[in-house]
């Protein structure tokens, strides 16, 4: 792999990179569904929450391609997951205090991973700046951050920021152009290797894929980490 320049500044991705969000999504739908779903075993639950959190039929893609509303991706990727558990399906009256009740009870569980904070603090104790950019709107990211401690954060592109979603290269150039460095001289971090890693580097910053979960580079021939305390190898005068 080619030398990287000096690197000025750091980007990240939040959500499972930053907040510890597919956590806060199985505890609320325990929460949630302690009643209709109280006879699910404990390999059951885990098949829920995993049919849940990583939306294998694409409805939060379909929501950032304008085809479906926030709420409308949440209650479709719900009714998936409940559909193998439950005859009756999650629509109407139900669907209304379903979601209303996951709206409550998911930002009481948002919070950071445990190698988040030790990192920022290397950062701003070495002045080197540093931003989010999510696939998400603003304010509700914005609200999430805060909830999760990270209210230090005070770079933040979201996708109504420029009417883009990564991977398109506007919405990572936006957040360092926020962060005042140059865009080939910004570490972007992020859970996604294709969206995060991949898409930063086509669009000219230097991507890392954070790999929490281990799986391997298979076929990845770019830079990954497995834990954000991996992000100092690319800052040398950083410790």
């Amino acid at each position: 792999m080619e030398a990287l320049p000096e690197i000025a500044g750091v980007l990240f991705d939040i959500d499972d990179t930053l907040v510890d969000l597919e956590t806060a999504m199985g505890r609320t739908l325990h929460h949630v569904g302690a009643d209709t779903l109280a006879h699910l075993s404990e390999a059951e639950w885990t098949e829920y929450k995993r049919l849940y959190t990583r939306d294998p039929l694409g409805s939060y893609e379909r929501f950032l391609a304008g085809e479906l509303t926030f709420t409308e991706q949440r209650l479709h990727r719900a009714r998936h997951a409940q559909a193998a558990f439950v005859e009756e399906p999650l629509e109407g009256e139900a669907a209304r205090r379903w979601n209303t009740a996951y709206e409550a009870t998911l930002p009481l569980h948002f919070a950071p991973y445990d190698d988040v904070v030790p990192l920022l603090d290397a950062l701003d104790a070495a002045g080197v700046p540093y931003g989010a950019v999510s696939n998400n709107v603003h304010d509700y990211q914005r609200a999430k951050l805060d909830r999760s401690g990270l209210s230090r954060f005070g770079v933040l592109v979201g996708i109504d920021t420029v009417s883009a979603a990564k991977p398109d290269p506007a919405i990572y150039r936006e957040g360092a152009r926020q962060l005042g460095t140059d865009p080939e001289r910004t570490l972007y971090v992020g859970d996604n290797r294709i969206v995060d890693a991949e898409g930063a580097d086509a669009a000219g910053l230097v991507g890392v894929w954070l790999d929490r979960r281990n799986a391997g580079p298979g076929d990845f021939a770019g830079r990954r980490i497995t834990s954000l305390a991996g992000v100092l190898q690319f800052l040398p005068n950083v410790r």
